[in-house]
């Protein structure tokens, strides 16, 4: 990192932000370009749990090649100035890089959605047979992560 006195080094200030926030962006290998979707996510134990449909372009990727990056913003504001120049942006954010296992059995699936649940509040559960059986539970774990702050 370049700015050193930008990035985040402590462990907990990172799991804060795994935590609160709710959105994070996956990077796919795509042939000549990356291919980059939102998600929703949970977060447990050094790895974010995302759901999807059972078929589409990203499930292929995934099943060609399951490293990804990911990323995560938290807090931003831009403050301006009247000199263009000086203008600059508060934020925290999280980039890193992960493996993607594709989560089959129906315990770890509810388990993967009950951690998404959470993450957006909901505490008790209840999924429909139909509904877990009609979707896909991904547990991206993360190989590394590190964390970029201005304020």
């Amino acid at each position: 990192m370049r700015r050193k006195e930008r990035q985040i080094n402590d462990t907990a200030s990172i799991k804060e932000i795994f935590e609160q926030e709710h959105i994070c962006r996956i990077a796919l290998f795509d042939d000549e370009f990356p291919y980059i979707v939102s998600m929703n996510y949970g977060y447990s134990e050094n790895a974010l749990y995302l759901h999807c449909a059972k078929e589409g372009h990203k499930i292929n990727l995934i099943q060609k090649n399951p490293n990804v990056a990911f990323s995560i913003e938290q807090a931003h504001e831009i403050i301006t100035d009247e000199i263009s120049c000086k203008w600059t942006t508060k934020y925290r954010s999280l980039v890193g890089k992960g493996q993607i296992e594709i989560l089959n059995d129906r315990e770890d699936k509810q388990k993967g959605l009950d951690i998404i649940m959470q993450q957006h509040g909901k505490m008790e559960n209840h999924y429909p047979d139909k509904a877990i059986d009609n979707l896909l539970v991904l547990k991206l774990n993360i190989v590394s992560c590190t964390g970029k702050q201005s304020y």
